[in-house]
């Protein structure tokens, strides 16, 4: 089958792209930027890349017209605008008037469960998305899912940041709310499944594990699997913004996605039948055997995709408006140093952030990250999703990956920090066998110009600092 996947290069697209390729679909990934599906050249030869912005003006003349299914995928929950749910409708109803020239025939989404009569803003516009969907010309298929656990997903980092980092919480009293978490594999088997199945054709299906939990006892069975202690006090005078402030200054969430999912969280997610299940014959895993892979996946450097590499995850919405680093009204730090070996010098470039740091002062970056989260910023523990591979669109701690290809020897970094002004970080290998490391700050008015000048004496032993660790050869740890 010829298949359209929208948000292929999301947390689920990225992670349903293989079972499509290896069941020998045609792809054609439906993205806003072509420069952020971080694929192997391999793959990337097997699909076809289209770039579309669905919540756009609509231009169906070069849009692929013969198609057979395909995924809806889009979401913007977590997104800097206030007004979401508008957005997620109008993508919705912009997606129906390009399916109206296509030859499709089916379309599966992936939405929340919605089984109470006040829902949240968040599964309010799942379900106004759902209805949307509806009136398009092919066979809808809705899949509605509670808290999706998996490595790199946001429910699971959540619950990974709390635990780790939390063995006495006080918590507010939505950990009692009850909900039924579904294993990534098990969510991928769903919507694969369903995918030229009649029997499933212009209908709904809630889809969940086989328990049913509160909060609390996910956090306590995670702290058993983990072997952590972990004690729970419940307090019924904790607001929403101070859940919110509690769930952001703790975990690696955004704001704005922390504001969402406490609004969501005092909603009971449960499934209303498992008839999905009888259909398509598939036996969803537990929740804990759910955690125990996800972690089977991390220990081996397996983790295809995370919810902290989505835009919306941090404060820019389009790569390509920051991409060309600016000249006029600039402040530049920038520092070359002679190099013996171009390869290793380069994949110390490509290790860093995460757990292997900045290569100097990494408790100073460690205090910039605090005061990031102290004013609203994204600070230091989104981290990594991968050791040693960087895409175009990832996150590296507080900074964003604009540009990065090995070939070119060049990598090219965008603060998504709190700043009075706009920052690059730039490392690139010239013919000359030469490391050029350049920060470049555009100040924002006064502010911004003392802020750089009040730096000036850190950036003069950071950035010597960790230009000198990058070009060694043991490089420190």
């Amino acid at each position: 089958m010829k298949i359209l996947l929208t948000g292929a290069n999301g947390y689920i697209g990225m992670r349903l792209l293989p079972q499509l390729l290896e069941n020998g679909h045609e792809i054609i990934c439906a993205v806003r930027d072509k420069n952020r599906l971080p694929l192997n050249p391999e793959t990337i030869k097997k699909i076809t890349v289209f770039e579309v912005d669905f919540a756009e003006e609509v231009n169906t003349e070069s849009f692929p017209k013969d198609i057979d299914a395909a995924y809806y995928l889009i979401h913007s929950m977590s997104g800097a605008d206030n007004n979401f749910d508008e957005i997620e409708a109008r993508a919705a109803e912009n997606f129906n008037k390009y399916m109206a020239v296509t030859s499709v025939k089916q379309v599966i989404y992936l939405s929340g469960i919605v089984n109470e009569e006040q829902l949240s803003k968040h599964l309010a516009s799942r379900k106004k998305v759902e209805d949307i969907l509806f009136k398009g010309n092919y066979h809808l298929t809705a899949l509605r899912a509670g808290i999706v656990v998996g490595s790199g997903s946001s429910s699971f980092e959540i619950i990974r940041d709390l635990c780790e980092k939390l063995p006495v919480m006080v918590a507010p009293k939505w950990l009692k709310t009850k909900i039924q978490p579904i294993a990534i594999r098990d969510v991928i088997a769903f919507l694969y499944g369903v995918l030229n199945n009649e029997k499933c054709f212009d209908q709904s299906f809630d889809i969940g594990g086989p328990d049913v939990l509160t909060y609390k006892e996910m956090l306590l069975k995670y702290s058993k699997i983990r072997g952590l202690k972990l004690w729970i006090i419940s307090v019924p005078i904790m607001s929403p913004r101070l859940s919110s402030y509690w769930l952001y200054f703790v975990t690696s969430t955004s704001y704005k996605l922390a504001v969402n999912l406490v609004d969501s969280m005092k909603m009971e997610v449960v499934a209303r039948d498992n008839k999905l299940q009888e259909i398509l014959n598939i036996q969803p895993i537990s929740y804990e055997e759910a955690i125990k892979l996800a972690f089977i996946k991390i220990e081996q450097n397996l983790v295809i995709s995370s919810w902290k590499d989505s835009l919306v995850a941090g404060r820019i919405s389009n790569l390509k408006e920051y991409i060309q680093v600016p000249t006029f009204g600039c402040l530049k730090d920038r520092k070359v140093l002679k190099i013996d070996n171009p390869e290793k010098v380069l994949n110390n470039i490509w290790t860093i952030g995460g757990n292997r740091g900045w290569y100097y002062g990494n408790s100073l970056w460690k205090i910039r990250g605090f005061i990031d989260k102290i004013f609203g910023g994204v600070g230091l523990r989104r981290g990594r999703t991968h050791p040693d591979q960087i895409y175009t669109g990832d996150v590296l701690d507080f900074w964003r990956v604009l540009y990065a290809d090995r070939e070119s020897k060049r990598l090219l970094l965008f603060a998504e920090m709190k700043l009075p002004g706009e920052a690059w970080l730039e490392f690139c290998i010239n013919d000359k066998n030469e490391l050029v490391q350049t920060a470049t700050f555009r100040p924002k008015g006064l502010w911004g110009r003392l802020y750089w000048y009040l730096m000036l004496p850190f950036h003069y032993f950071i950035f010597g600092g960790m230009i000198r660790n990058i070009t060694k050869k043991e490089v420190l740890s």
